[in-house]
């Protein structure tokens, strides 16, 4: 599954809104388009979102399966439901924002209609971050959560010890924690090898990507997961 063509109009960037009008631009046959066919349909989020969703949950497929996905700073659960897609042994998923969109049911029930097995198996919790309880076999993933919201995002996994991915954005290079690195780095690359520091530190295995870059200029994704007990932590 490459980075899959967009017809005429390229830019992946765009803060448009995808509609049923742009659906032809995603005729093929991918899972891709399907998927993208059904963001159209739904009318509800911009072009930029559907890549950055899409090109984080691949990823991260790769990478970790099965357990519970917990979507935190979810907005639609776009992510989470592209997941569960993706991934059959995923059990369920759990949307959760301060605030989830009118329109999240929408897109939610347009994914349906094309994948019936979503059907009772996403749910969206409008609620603090730090309120949903999370359990070891969890997979927190978090597309965008703003400043200091990844931070909290890194943490509380870690305090479950679950697998965890972030792909940070709006750094607060004020308040962040940048390790004293910003003499050699810009300050929102400090904060993130910081936060990969962090994880490290706490006994986990780091993994460190990149979506690409005509998406979003924020777009370096952070992964871990737990080392088991008698494995040798690796230095700070």
């Amino acid at each position: 599954m490459g980075i899959p063509p967009d017809g005429g109009d390229t830019d992946r960037s765009s803060r448009n809104r995808l509609n049923e009008r742009m659906a032809p631009l995603f005729s093929g046959d991918t899972l891709f388009d399907r998927i993208a066919r059904a963001v159209c349909r739904a009318g509800c989020l911009p072009r930029k979102e559907l890549y950055e969703a899409w090109e984080v949950a691949r990823r991260v497929h790769r990478r970790f399966r099965g357990g519970r996905m917990v979507d935190l700073a979810s907005g639609h659960g776009l992510a989470a439901q592209i997941l569960l897609i993706l991934d059959r042994e995923l059990r369920e998923a759990v949307a959760v924002d301060r605030r989830i969109p009118e329109s999240a049911a929408r897109l939610a029930k347009e994914l349906e209609s094309e994948w019936p097995a979503l059907q009772g198996r996403v749910t969206f919790r409008e609620m603090e971050l730090q309120e949903l309880p999370l359990s070891h076999d969890d997979l927190v993933v978090s597309v965008h959560a703003c400043g200091g919201l990844t931070d909290l995002v890194l943490e509380r996994a870690v305090a479950a010890r679950c697998r965890v991915a972030v792909l940070p954005c709006c750094h607060d290079v004020k308040n962040a924690d940048d390790g004293g690195l910003n003499g050699w780095l810009d300050g929102p690359l400090a904060v993130d090898v910081t936060r990969a520091a962090y994880l490290r530190s706490h006994g986990y295995r780091v993994y460190t990507q990149t979506i690409p870059g005509d998406i979003t200029p924020k777009n370096r994704l952070l992964l871990g997961e737990p080392m088991p007990p008698s494995s040798p932590r690796p230095s700070p």
